[in-house]
């Protein structure tokens, strides 16, 4: 699978983690995204992919692409047997400027990439972008589709300078005190997290603590998870054990055995560093 990532240029390098290509056979038919501090925009240009939005809810096929906020709980991806993508992973905050509705209605709720854009804007980039002489055109491309799209967004600035500071402390931050230190109301500084990132800032904190810990898992030795918790901050075992279960949907020894399978199956992959399979 052939996988090409860049960070834009500023201004757009403040909103967003990466622009990548995405092409081939995925290693699994079925691949779930545990919850990460980040949202997503797809542009497909191959076979319609699917994605089930939680436990019992139906798939939903996706052929232009999908717009997701950050999640609060686990999305399973259904792939056709190659897949053609072109992409952006935004900070938590990134894809408010490109959204016209608030953040919060399209929590847990992918949508089309027409439902955001409009059907005639969305088709007329996946042509472009299809007809582009490689990943790295695609990509300019792309980069320059959303420097003309790009808006001033109220509340964005107080928004972003506070997930820096949950970010920076991989969610460890007491809550009030950020609002304290913003000058503004526990309140307000609510709603606009809702309105730009889709969750309050409690749960973006859990969110960046989760990933942290997931990302100080080594799946090929051993783990010390008395250890692991402590050091994230997690007050004991149980605590612990719901959280990875309320993102995962699994146990944390059982993650830790589907991330060594995938480790033991596809080793070195690109898509090795978050998503799960999921059959």
């Amino acid at each position: 699978m052939e996988y090409v990532s860049r960070v834009p240029r500023p201004p757009l390098a403040g909103l967003i983690d990466d622009l990548y290509y995405l092409e081939g056979a995925p290693p699994y038919p079925r691949l779930a995204l545990p919850p990460m501090p980040s949202a997503l925009l797809v542009l497909n240009l191959g076979a319609p992919f699917h994605i089930r939005a939680g436990a019992g809810a139906e798939p939903t096929d996706y052929a232009d692409g999908c717009v997701v906020t950050m999640p609060t709980r686990a999305l399973e991806f259904g792939y056709p047997p190659t897949t053609r993508s072109v992409g952006v992973h935004f900070k938590p905050w990134g894809l408010a400027p490109f959204l016209p509705m608030p953040a919060a209605e399209l929590c847990d709720l992918p949508v089309t990439v027409e439902q955001v854009w409009g059907r005639a804007r969305a088709a007329e980039l996946r042509e472009r972008l299809a007809a582009a002489a490689g990943p790295d055109v695609m990509l300019t491309l792309l980069e320059d589709e959303l420097m003309r799209r790009l808006r001033e967004t109220t509340g964005l600035g107080l928004v972003r300078h506070t997930s820096s500071v949950i970010a920076a402390t991989t969610g460890a931050v007491p809550i009030g005190d950020l609002s304290v230190s913003a000058g503004v109301s526990s309140t307000h500084l609510a709603q606009r997290f809702k309105e730009l990132v889709g969750v309050t800032p409690k749960r973006l904190a859990r969110t960046y603590r989760f990933a942290a810990t997931v990302l100080a898992i080594d799946p090929a030795g051993p783990v010390n998870w008395v250890d692991l918790a402590a050091r994230a901050g997690y007050f004991d075992q149980a605590h612990f054990g719901h959280e990875f279960r309320t993102f995962t949907g699994l146990t944390p020894t059982r993650y830790v055995d589907v991330r060594r399978r995938f480790l033991r199956e596809h080793p070195g992959h690109a898509l090795d560093v978050g998503p799960l399979p999921a059959d």
